[in-house]
């Protein structure tokens, strides 16, 4: 029972994940990039030119256009589950960009065109950041591109290059080309602002030690750190020793501590930090927080 309901909470989670993601996608487009006239790629910049020459709704033309590539998606990326969750984040996006247009400001918030970008960025990637975190896709190119990177092993970087460089081209030709490289710093904003929200706060540090004095090291980590540590046996390439070899994983705040550790317990030793974009398990984020 108990499970049921955590699978339940869960699920309930991610799809307000996607409707809030999806919502902030189109404030974004209502509140900064359309008064702009700044086309940052994608279906929704496709549609936003065309609203341009014709007035005709930016929102409708985006479910429109999703229909065909929702059809895709579903024979290639996943049937059903993905099915459910792009079409609830089309709808919402396309929804709210007609239904909150009249109500908004009509030449935005701002007629400062670097701050119409910035915010731009930040509130789209994070609204996007959202909807990758309910396990969703935004629809429009972001299914192009999983669809060329399953099809052709293009790599999906490349795959969302090529899909927005063309649309961002086109804006260049409709709204000048100032404002093409305005959209690009549009993309490059978002683009950070949506890596930060799906990953969170959950960027964390891993350590590789090869110390002459394992067990102590290892027990001081343990009590000081509160730590798990693993043991590992290696060998010198250029001596043949053998060596034993410490890996653990801590937080930024830790990294002072262990080094202080490491230097009191054993100066001679060699130690690695290296960044680790997730963990899971233990100590760290639960694997039921995804």
């Amino acid at each position: 029972m108990k499970l049921k309901e955590t699978l339940s909470w869960r699920l309930a989670r991610e799809y307000l994940y996607i409707v809030l993601g999806s919502t902030l996608m189109a404030l974004s487009m209502d509140l900064f990039l359309v008064p702009a006239h700044v086309a940052a790629g994608g279906v929704s910049g496709l549609a936003q030119i065309i609203n341009y020459f014709t007035g005709w709704p930016i929102g409708l033309m985006v479910f429109l256009m999703n229909i065909p590539l929702f059809v895709l998606g579903w024979r290639y990326l996943g049937g059903f589950r993905f099915a459910v969750r792009t079409a609830v984040a089309v709808a919402v996006f396309s929804f709210v960009v007609d239904a909150a247009a009249p109500f908004l400001p009509p030449h935005g918030v701002t007629s400062d065109e670097m701050l119409n970008v910035l915010y731009a960025g930040v509130l789209g990637g994070t609204g996007a950041g959202l909807i990758y975190r309910g396990r969703g896709t935004s629809g429009g190119t972001d299914i192009l591109a999983r669809i060329l990177t399953r099809w052709r092993q293009i790599p999906i970087s490349q795959s969302y290059l090529f899909s927005d460089a063309l649309v961002v081209l086109i804006a260049g030709l409709t709204f000048g080309w100032e404002k093409a490289l305005y959209a690009l710093v549009v993309l490059y904003v978002s683009g950070a602002a949506a890596e930060a929200v799906t990953e969170g706060s959950n960027v964390v540090r891993t350590a590789l030690i090869v110390t002459d004095s394992p067990a102590e090291v290892a027990a001081k980590i343990l009590h000081h750190l509160n730590r798990g540590v693993t043991v590992l046996e290696g060998r010198g390439a250029y001596t043949g020793a053998r060596r034993t070899l410490l890996y653990c994983v801590i937080t930024r705040a830790e990294v002072g501590p262990l080094k202080a550790i490491v230097r009191e317990a054993d100066p001679n030793s060699f130690m690695v930090i290296g960044h680790a974009a997730e963990v899971l398990g233990q100590g760290f984020r639960s694997w039921y927080d995804d």
